[in-house]
């Protein structure tokens, strides 16, 4: 049989978590991942990228194969030989919560039970399992202080004013009559100029009139043509994907299957039918969902209506 004791079981756990929204650990239980957009801690002043949330959920305990199939091809053993080192290392963890101790899984979380003997998930924050943000890490920045500026009142000094003598001067004759002269041609020059330009405006309002009349018939009689439209264009909705899935039953008899998905649509359920998995069981589901938390909700109100072996899968159909 193979020894478990060299395989450290969390580094597996791990590596799914980079490329799986679900990882079971059969026997224990799932964790999930949930994207969460990058933040900033305004008390602390900390920025945070975008990652993954890392969520523990004790009821989805069924092995999917995910993790046995990845351990059985990393250590090059055989698939029940990594199901049955599985089961080890999960019946040790199940004893040291039995005991009220805390199991730590590294770059995870810690799992404890509470007082009503629940379980508790505490993530780690030092791993982000986001491919997308890998390099970028949090980091904190000091507040920014700014100055008010200071108003300065200034004061500006009175010049002296100088006052200059002034002297009588007497102007010759001839330059009055220069004068009297130049305004007369000043005059003549002002009214002509304006005599000029009533007889260029009233010419130009002319013109324009007469073109603005052939325009206008050509406009009625002309005939537009488009030569060449603009192809029509076809907008798609993106279809909002459903990956969270409440399962009812698989059944190895394909009409045990369809009875079942009638009666559930008989019920009032939006109940699926999906292709049968890889052990030829034909799964049949309550409905699908597009988030982890509505697919929990709907989860607790069907265990609540008498179906308490309804159990979640997280799955891109």
């Amino acid at each position: 049989m193979y020894n478990f004791v060299s395989m450290n079981l969390e580094q597996y756990i791990g590596q799914l978590l980079y490329r799986h929204q679900c990882v079971t650990v059969p026997g224990f239980g799932a964790f999930l991942t949930e994207t969460n957009t990058a933040f900033l801690n305004e008390s602390t002043n900390s920025f945070y990228p975008p990652r993954k949330v890392v969520s523990f959920n004790s009821n989805l305990k069924n092995n999917d194969g995910l993790l046995a199939n990845h351990i059985a091809l990393s250590e090059k053993i055989s698939y029940d030989n990594a199901v049955s080192s599985i089961a080890t290392e999960v019946s040790r963890w199940n004893s040291s919560l039995d005991s009220n101790e805390k199991v730590t899984l590294k770059n995870i979380g810690d799992i404890s039970l509470n007082t009503e003997k629940k379980t508790v998930f505490v993530p780690s924050e030092n791993t982000n399992y986001l491919k997308e943000s890998f390099g970028l890490n949090t980091f904190v920045s000091p507040s920014i202080k700014r100055e008010v500026a200071k108003h300065l009142d200034i004061v500006e000094e009175e010049q002296p004013v100088i006052t200059l003598p002034t002297e009588k001067r007497k102007t010759p004759s001839y330059l009055k009559y220069a004068a009297v002269f130049a305004l007369g041609l000043a005059g003549a020059g002002y009214f002509g100029y304006n005599f000029y330009e009533n007889r260029v405006a009233e010419q130009t309002l002319l013109v324009e009139t007469s073109v603005q009349k052939k325009m206008q018939t050509k406009i009625q009689q002309a005939t537009f043509l488009i030569e060449n439209p603009l192809p029509s264009v076809t907008l798609t909705v993106k279809e909002e994907k459903l990956n969270y899935h409440i399962v009812a039953g698989a059944f190895r008899n394909e009409e045990n299957a369809t009875k079942a998905y009638n009666e559930l649509i008989a019920t009032g359920y939006k109940a699926r039918r999906i292709a049968p998995n890889k052990h030829g069981l034909y799964p049949v589901l309550f409905g699908s969902y597009s988030t982890l938390q509505e697919a929990n909700e709907a989860k607790e109100k069907i265990q609540q209506a008498g179906n308490p072996d309804a159990w979640l899968l997280v799955k891109e159909l």
